[in-house]
């Protein structure tokens, strides 16, 4: 049985309902001689938390209350600290947040008693040509940005041309994230245990450009064409987190880093991606 001390968690602070679900389980934490902690701007929200900032622990592990997007900024944190990670999904059924918020105290004592499984998931590593570096657990997207007008992308896996692709941009998709942006440009689905990863144009103005699954062990650069006069943007996860501009590389690789998500197995991937594209067909 795991000797949990301290928990951390995460959740969207413009969402009253996510806040009153990580209120409640604070208390239900704190109540366990738990050492609880949560992100700076929800402190005053959460009196029963002690903010990162100021903690001497690092939690053991990471619970948060929201989407598969609010999983996917607390992934960051979980990597960080190598950490697993908890979804309770406060809205529509989710492929990462698996656990409903009716459940929430009966996942929380399965975690204390270590009744749980980890499921370990692949992220990408993203590096700019000025040496930034980020962590994607669902996709690294070249994008136009706010113009109104395409960008060149072209793509090389390994070195060899994928393709120059005249389009709104350019996904580059883990298994986890095939499900997300790329599923709605048109990608495949990908089961979460496949080691590959997905490339996928965004409305590409070609009838010839399709979504392309390479080795998870690849290197894919993808560079702005030298002579677009167009800027373009990088987005990891939806945040963008750098601007590119004509002849910028970027390189994208399975990184060494791993997000783990505890399981309560109520649900397996494809019963959920079943239900998920029921939902999506009414």
């Amino acid at each position: 049985m795991p000797d949990f001390t301290a928990i951390g968690l995460i959740a969207p602070p413009m969402r009253s309902d996510a806040l009153l679900c990580a209120s409640e389980a604070a208390d239900w934490l704190a109540a366990r001689r738990l050492i609880v902690l949560c992100e700076d701007d929800v402190e005053e929200l959460l009196p029963a938390c002690i903010p990162f900032s100021r903690a001497d622990v690092i939690p053991q592990a990471i619970i948060c209350m929201g989407g598969d997007g609010t999983i996917l900024r607390a992934a960051q944190y979980a990597v960080r600290w190598n950490t697993p990670l908890l979804g309770i999904n406060m809205g529509q059924l989710g492929f990462l947040a698996e656990v409903d918020r009716e459940r929430m105290q009966d996942a929380l004592a399965a975690l204390l008693e270590g009744r749980y499984e980890e499921e370990s998931r692949a992220m990408l590593e993203v590096t700019t040509e000025d040496g930034r570096r980020f962590l994607a657990l669902n996709d690294a997207v070249v994008t136009r940005g706010g113009y109104a007008r395409l960008v060149t992308v072209r793509a090389l896996v390994d070195g060899s041309l994928a393709g120059d692709y005249r389009a709104d941009g350019l996904i580059v998709a883990t298994p986890t994230g095939s499900t997300g942006y790329s599923l709605a440009a048109g990608g495949p689905i990908i089961s979460p245990d496949v080691d590959c990863m997905i490339i996928t144009p965004i409305c590409a103005h070609s009838l010839q450009h399709r979504p392309e699954v390479v080795p998870g062990g690849a290197e894919i650069t993808l560079r702005l064409d030298k002579h677009d006069v167009m800027e373009g943007a990088l987005q990891i996860d939806g945040r963008t987190c750098a601007q590119l501009h004509a002849g910028d590389t970027v390189k994208v690789r399975r990184a060494k880093e791993k997000v783990r998500l505890i399981r309560m197995r109520s649900m397996g991937f494809f019963e959920i991606a079943t239900r998920k594209l029921s939902d999506w067909a009414r």
